[in-house]
């Protein structure tokens, strides 16, 4: 009796366990299905998010565009000379259109490889070239103010192999940050061999620098750098997001140090050539 006691027993809980478990199993298959359901709403989200920004650029682009044009032509003389008075209004014109064509091409890139959308267009190209680019872009905006922009000469960098165009982007926000926040002194701009295999280009200032606490959220999206200065300039906070994501494309990587009151240095380190699989994925 007493065996068949302990079998009933022992059959019993088994009975209850198993249930216990067919219920367990229940539960978490409809977790797993809320969380289907759930990651489904946040790619629907962030699908209808991308596609809102990338209509809104786009529609942004055409008047801008329209503006700055407009101000060329009024700056050049075309229709008459323009008072000094003129020249200020239409250069703040100007200024404040160029901004927002800026964020406009952010908000567009974001989107482009938030979509996986990107395209990585290697080719091999010479510094020197890229170099001389930037000096002749940044020629007017650098003329306007006090700080020195000095081009290193390149020595001993072979040609290399890659998307100048993302290159000379992620160049061009370093550059245009480093004069944003250097009042005076300098911006040096130089690339050196980081190892037998790549390439180190940084921009270095003698600016504001920036605080300790901030430096650990410069690369993420929509952050802006919170400064006295900051309030001058309008952004959308995605220029160091984009610049670490197009070095990833790249096969590269970023970085910066900074001392508050002595200047910050960015950087950009990037392999001579680019991977067949890193311009396949782009």
């Amino acid at each position: 009796m007493t065996d068949t006691s302990e079998l009933q027993r022992l059959k019993a809980e088994n009975e209850a366990l198993r249930a216990e478990l067919d219920e367990t199993n229940h539960g978490v298959l409809a977790l797993y299905a809320e969380l289907d359901n759930q990651a489904e709403e946040l790619r629907q989200a962030s699908d209808l998010k991308s596609r809102f920004l990338s209509y809104m650029s786009h529609e942004f682009r055409a008047p801008l565009g329209s503006i700055l044009s407009m101000t060329r032509l009024l700056s050049d003389g075309l229709d008459g000379p323009l008072s000094d008075e003129q020249q200020k209004q239409v250069h703040l014109v100007s200024s404040a259109a160029r901004e927002l064509s800026d964020m406009v091409d952010d908000l567009l890139d974001l989107t482009k490889i938030e979509a996986g959308r990107i395209t990585i267009s290697p080719a091999w190209f010479d510094m020197i070239d890229l170099f001389s680019a930037l000096r002749g872009m940044f020629r007017p905006i650098a003329d306007m103010t006090s700080a020195d922009l000095v081009f290193e000469d390149l020595k001993d960098i072979p040609r290399l192999y890659t998307d100048d165009k993302k290159l000379t982007q992620i160049l061009r926000n370093y550059i245009s940050n480093a004069l944003k926040f250097t009042p005076k002194g300098e911006v040096r701009v130089y690339a050196a061999m980081e190892n037998a295999n790549e390439v180190r280009f940084a921009v270095r200032d003698t600016g504001i620098g920036i605080p300790l606490d901030q430096q650990g959220e410069l690369f993420k999206d929509f952050n802006q750098i919170q400064s006295p200065l900051q309030k001058r300039y309008r952004g959308t906070g995605l220029g160091l997001s984009l610049c670490r994501r197009f070095a990833e494309l790249l096969g590269g990587r970023v970085g910066m140090s900074s001392f508050p009151g002595e200047g910050s240095e960015f950087h950009v380190v990037l392999p001579i050539k680019l991977s067949e699989e890193a311009a396949h994925a782009g």
